[in-house]
């Protein structure tokens, strides 16, 4: 088993099962099926304006995912499988896009496809870790026992197993057959189903505490972006700030979930963030070092005063 530190990761993400298994966790088990079939023959389910806002309530931040399987190396492919002409994975294709994630088109040969993404999964992972032997981590993000076959034959051909998968839509078997298994609403940032759906209904009782207010605060983090819908304008570009202020805090977040430690070290943290976007460059944000920029982040960054190349998250942000 190779060791779980810096490595050469691959990353397949059996889509459907993801996004299903999240709506069914926030709405209720089975309750994607049951919504897409009371759409009438022939119609885009996602077209119903009840369908398309309970779709919005289970959004997948896709972000979150390459992000944790990014704190184990570098990135060297990263494949998602589905039908995407399906407007419910097709709304998620620029987020995708943009993270470099290799769409692989599913068709179906049968009224459901039953097993299409599972099998193809398999054949190119297995087929990948002889074609690039140097591999050291397969991060598989679904939830499926048909999956344990897979992390099997993985773990005997020297590779560190990750597995990435939904609360409750979840083989034991398969998080055994891993090395190591972790949750979607485990991922730092995420806010988890039960917390979210809380805060989308308000309490009756006039008396009760807002649900915002009991929610977990450790694992209060960012909204998964919504996906594109047809005829959506192009959004507006992102401040370069903001978005390298959000890159530092991901960035630190993981290091603190993965390391288990209250002090990261300023190099660890610069890595995790170029692996998560290599276009990150302090010097194009006008500061002359890592140091400067994280500095003048003070507001979100504690600097070690006996070790300054040692940092962390302030507690006020929520980050242990």
């Amino acid at each position: 088993m190779t060791d779980p530190g810096a490595g050469r990761v691959a990353v397949y993400l059996d889509f459907d099962n993801i996004v299903i298994s999240r709506y069914d966790q926030v709405h209720g088990r089975g309750q994607f099926q049951r919504d897409r079939m009371r759409a009438p023959d022939g119609a885009d389910p996602t077209s119903t304006p009840e369908f398309a806002a309970r779709l919005g309530l289970a959004t997948v931040d896709v972000g979150a995912v390459i992000d944790f399987a990014s704190s184990f190396g570098t990135l060297v492919l990263t494949r998602a499988y589905a039908d995407w002409s399906v407007p419910v994975n097709a709304g998620y294709r620029g987020q995708l896009v943009s993270r470099a994630v290799d769409l692989v088109q599913l068709f179906p040969a049968a009224a459901y496809a039953k097993n299409g993404a599972d099998i193809r999964l398999a054949v190119d992972a297995v087929e990948d870790m002889f074609r690039l032997p140097d591999l050291t981590h397969v991060v598989i993000v679904a939830g499926d026992s048909d999956y344990i076959a897979l992390a099997q034959r993985c773990r005997r051909l020297g590779r560190y197993v990750v597995g990435v998968g939904v609360a409750g839509s979840t083989s034991r078997a398969l998080t055994a057959a891993c090395d190591e298994f972790v949750t979607y609403d485990a991922l730092p940032g995420i806010t988890p189903a039960s917390s979210a759906d809380e805060q989308d209904r308000q309490p009756a009782d006039e008396h009760a505490e807002p649900a915002a207010a009991t929610a977990p605060r450790a694992r209060r983090g960012r909204r998964a972006p919504a996906p594109e819908q047809p005829g959506d304008p192009e959004p507006e570009p992102e401040d370069p700030q903001e978005v390298a202020t959000g890159l530092l805090e991901r960035a630190l977040r993981l290091g603190h979930e993965k390391e288990d430690a209250d002090w990261l070290h300023s190099s660890a943290v610069k890595s995790q963030m170029k692996r998560m976007d290599s276009s990150f460059s302090e010097r194009a944000l006008g500061y002359r070092s890592f140091s400067d920029f994280v500095r003048s982040r003070a507001a979100l960054v504690e600097l070690d005063e006996a070790h300054p190349t040692r940092l962390r998250l302030r507690a006020a942000t929520g980050a242990r």
